[in-house]
């Protein structure tokens, strides 16, 4: 290799340090998630005497899809900044969680479309739950929409599966004995 392919190859390499503004932004969202839900929380506390049993059931269901959506930005910061920018240091923090170090970016991607899925479900489920204030119309863009992602993780993780990076996924955090066990590439 000439000094000229070294150095595209290393101003190339260097070049994954700019996604690192990106996964700063995404924590500073956090933030503002955080103050959303605040806001939310003191709706709720302030509200719920007066409220009807489907107006705190619909408020539940705000903070748990609040709740997944902060926990999908956790995992696209973790996971992406490991994979994209640079190894983390696990021996510098206590309490690391086990699987941000054993996420590669198929992994990634089939968690991403599972918690979109899981957020988009509360979505629906919310629209039926309040079904007097929300039009016929409004109900199958929700419910298609939701299909739509349904079937999208379906085809990803098929695809993924038939590609064969699945299997080492369904070992990533599975525990110890899983690691060991041998599957039938074909299975």
């Amino acid at each position: 290799m000439g000094p000229v392919e070294r150095i595209l190859q290393s101003v190339l390499f260097s070049s994954r340090w700019l996604l690192a503004p990106f996964y700063f932004c995404l924590m500073a969202s956090l933030l503002a998630m955080l103050v959303k839900l605040a806001q939310h929380v003191w709706h709720m506390a302030t509200h719920v005497v007066s409220a009807d049993e489907a107006q705190v059931i619909l408020d539940v269901l705000s903070l748990i899809d609040m709740t997944l959506a902060g926990s999908l930005v956790i995992l696209v910061i973790f996971s992406g900044y490991e994979n994209f920018v640079a190894h983390i240091d696990r021996s510098t923090a206590r309490n690391w969680p086990e699987w941000m170090g054993k996420i590669d970016f198929t992994g990634l991607k089939l968690k991403l479309m599972s918690s979109i899925v899981a957020i988009s479900a509360i979505q629906v489920l919310r629209a039926f739950m309040d079904l007097k204030n929300i039009s016929d119309r409004d109900l199958y863009w929700a419910v298609g929409i939701h299909m739509a992602f349904v079937v999208s993780a379906l085809i990803l993780a098929l695809s993924d599966r038939f590609s064969g990076h699945g299997h080492d996924d369904a070992n990533a955090g599975a525990g110890p004995d899983a690691s060991q066990t041998q599957r039938d590439p074909g299975h």
